[in-house]
């Protein structure tokens, strides 16, 4: 589905990132992800060359907080590959803190990750897309955009923030092709999750009408869809990924 395509992916180095990054190796894609540190970016490579040697990936770890580090990262995937056609924002950071117990300066880290890095990364990535006819941008926006959350204001706010992003961003870059949509994942078993007691996990799925957890690659097939050409008319799109649950 995304044969000769080229995409970059943040935070891609493990649970739905990684997932992300293999579906769209398995589906034809040249990928460069980006990581935190150069040692997770290492490892994943060696685990998914590991699994197939003929896939193309590559990976680098800039600072997504500096414009200027991401620029250059993404000026060297331009050079090499001669293109980007897809872009998947999906690095960021959860909070659970209630409002009284914020250290001075954790509300800004917060939405600096989730928000700032997006924009660090379209920007560069737009003038890409526009010089080779247009692309394909993805954000990983989240279940508590649309229903918030009862404390951790920080990251409903960021990703309320991504969802403006990208309805705002499709309507910018529609005229130069390039398509721009978001996935709001619900509880998705990753590391954290899959690591919580049953206790916690069950009333989880309670609340959940198809009584299940989503696995990454759920969320994965979610971006493979919309990166791919049957999504060729869908731009501006928050895309639910959560089994129905709405809080």
């Amino acid at each position: 589905m995304l044969k000769g395509k080229v995409a970059v992916i943040t935070g891609g180095t493990r649970g739905i990132g990684y997932a992300i990054v293999k579906k769209y190796l398995e589906n034809g894609a040249k990928v460069v992800l980006f990581g935190s540190r150069a040692e997770t970016v290492e490892k994943a490579l060696t685990s998914l060359k590991a699994e197939n040697p003929d896939w193309e990936v590559d990976g680098d770890y800039p600072n997504l907080s500096d414009a200027n580090a991401v620029k250059d990262a993404i000026q060297k995937v331009a050079d090499r590959y001669g293109k980007i056609d897809i872009l998947v924002n999906n690095a960021g950071v959860s909070d659970s803190t209630k409002i009284e117990n914020y250290a001075e300066g954790q509300f800004e880290r917060i939405m600096s990750l989730n928000i700032n890095a997006i924009f660090n990364t379209v920007q560069p990535v737009a003038a890409v897309m526009r010089e080779n006819g247009g692309g394909c941008i993805l954000n990983t926006s989240s279940m508590v955009s649309i229903s918030g959350q009862p404390s951790g204001v920080a990251y409903p706010t960021s990703k309320f923030a991504v969802n403006g992003l990208t309805l705002s961003l499709a309507r910018e870059l529609g005229p130069s092709n390039i398509r721009v949509n978001a996935v709001a994942p619900g509880i998705t078993k990753t590391d954290m999750v899959a690591a919580l007691p049953e206790q916690m996990i069950q009333p989880m799925i309670n609340a959940i009408p198809l009584r299940r957890i989503g696995e990454p690659e759920d969320i994965a097939n979610a971006f493979l869809f919309l990166a791919s050409d049957l999504a060729s008319y869908v731009t501006g799109e928050i895309l639910s990924v959560d089994g129905a649950m709405r809080s």
